[in-house]
């Protein structure tokens, strides 16, 4: 007789199966073979709040072309300068973007404005560096290629105010061509390090002197420099108050501009293909179709609203004027700073700011003890300084990771500020201004849908929208 060790009796005890291990149930896994799961709609990362689009006033474009009619402007708004840069000490002018000084603007000769831009050489500065005094002479003109420098003066009680802060692409002394004897009226001190574009004024005298149509382009400028315009720059209209008797009336009239700045609607479009088996088949609980083209629609908006603030042609951020743009003090967004932005129009209706720069100015705020307030938007709870409420936009771009801008808007055509351009009532309309049309069926049974969104914006005068630039968001280290 075969005896067999306890131990191996042991271990086949233990091998053996145990009521204890058989499932007392059927399993989750198997059961959802029988079961109709609860689903969700498909789901977007990509969705913003897009307040741009929601704030602003639609305007209807009937024609597909939107024209904005101006009292006519005399006085020419200050541009900037553009630079090409091959080194460090290899840094030149693009000859056409001296058509931003005022004086300059509309100079046909491309030849004469390159050999202009050659004539100017290169001067480093750094942070304390007087550039200009006040009272001393005109005697160069400087374009500032890369830096920040502020004007100076003094106050009616002799201490020092900061006047304005300039940046990248700012000129000076062009101003000289108005006075006989021009003057620095302001002391210009350099804040940062930089590099200044320098013309001796002697120079440029020269050139006059050798060029007629120079020189009859600039005394063209200074006598439609001398001609009576208001506070705006807008040519004057002849009003009598204040009189007794019979005072014989000045005649007037208001002069428009005669080439009025027109609109044309942009747009943003897609081909959205669905196969013809999902559509017939897969259909049930949720249209495929529809999602798909909510789905599309999302990205369509999406890519609007950066159009409306990116694109070169009618963007908000490329085509706010430069005079109407200021720089930060600093470098963060101080309540100075957002001050001085309400300022520049008489009426704000919405910032408008990447996250990251709200996030700045309230650690800005938090410095001073200062808690901005919040005010109630379509049921969000939203920021505000001065009572305007500051709307968070992604599409705002931030400059190398660590700049963005902040932007103030007037808004409505009522009010002469910005308003949005669209057209309704198109053909096959799916929503206002966007229209989804059936291409056909291909050979490979795809269906076809045209989807295309039409739109633009306009800036119906120049204070309607500022920009505070070189707004550093970057968080300061504990």
């Amino acid at each position: 007789m075969t005896t067999i060790p306890e131990s191996t009796a042991a271990d086949e005890a233990d091998q053996a199966p145990s009521m204890s291990d058989s499932p007392l149930s059927l399993s989750t896994a198997a059961a959802r073979n029988l079961a109709t799961t609860t689903k969700s709609q498909p789901q977007m990362r990509g969705i913003t709040s897009r307040w741009l689009l929601r704030r602003l006033p639609w305007e209807e474009v009937s024609g597909g072309t939107y024209r904005v009619n101006r009292r006519l402007t005399l006085a020419v708004g200050r541009g900037r300068v553009a630079f090409v840069q091959n080194g460090a000490d290899d840094i030149r002018i693009i000859p056409e973007t001296l058509r931003e000084i005022p004086a300059m603007r509309g100079f046909a000769d491309d030849a004469l404005l390159a050999e202009l831009a050659s004539l100017f050489t290169p001067r480093q500065f750094e942070p304390g560096d007087v550039i200009v005094e006040a009272g001393h002479p005109v005697d160069e003109v400087f374009i500032l290629a890369h830096g920040r420098v502020e004007r100076t003066t003094i106050g009616a009680y002799g201490e020092p105010e900061v006047l304005g802060v300039l940046t990248d692409g700012a000129h000076l002394g062009d101003e000289a061509l108005m006075h006989e004897d021009p003057l620095w009226g302001a002391t210009v001190r350099a804040a940062t390090a930089g590099t200044m574009m320098v013309l001796p004024w002697a120079e440029f005298q020269r050139q006059q002197d050798a060029h007629r149509h120079l020189r009859e382009h600039l005394a063209a400028f200074v006598t439609a420099a001398g001609r009576k315009v208001n506070a705006k720059g807008e040519a004057h209209v002849e009003i009598a108050a204040g009189h007794e008797g019979e005072v014989e009336l000045a005649g007037t009239y208001v002069d428009y501009e005669l080439s009025p700045r027109e609109y044309q609607l942009s747009l943003t479009q897609t081909v959205l293909r669905v196969h013809s088996r999902v559509a017939d088949l897969f259909n049930d609980p949720m249209d495929q179709v529809k999602e798909q083209l909510r789905l599309t629609i999302e990205e369509i908006r999406e890519r609007q609203e950066w159009e409306l603030l990116n694109n070169r042609e009618f963007g908000l951020l490329h085509n706010a004027d430069y005079d109407q743009r200021i720089s930060t003090w600093s470098g963060p967004p101080t309540p100075d700073d957002m001050d001085d932005l309400l300022s520049m129009r008489r009426s704000t209706h919405m910032f408008l700011a990447h996250p990251k720069a709200i996030a700045a100015f309230g650690r800005e705020c938090s410095k001073r003890g200062l808690y901005p307030g919040t005010v109630d938007v379509e049921g969000h709870q939203l920021p505000a300084w001065r009572g305007v409420p500051i709307f968070p936009c992604g599409k705002i771009g931030i400059d190398g990771g660590h700049t963005s801008s902040i932007v103030a808007m007037r808004l409505g055509q009522a009010q002469q500020g910005v308003v949005g351009l669209r057209q309704t009532g198109i053909p096959d309309e799916y929503e206002p201004g966007l229209n989804v049309r059936f291409m056909g069926i291909t050979d490979k049974a795809i269906i076809r849908y045209l989807v295309t969104a039409y739109y633009s914006a306009a800036i119906l005068v120049p204070d309607a929208i500022g920009i505070l630039e070189n707004v550093d968001i970057a968080s300061p280290r504990s």
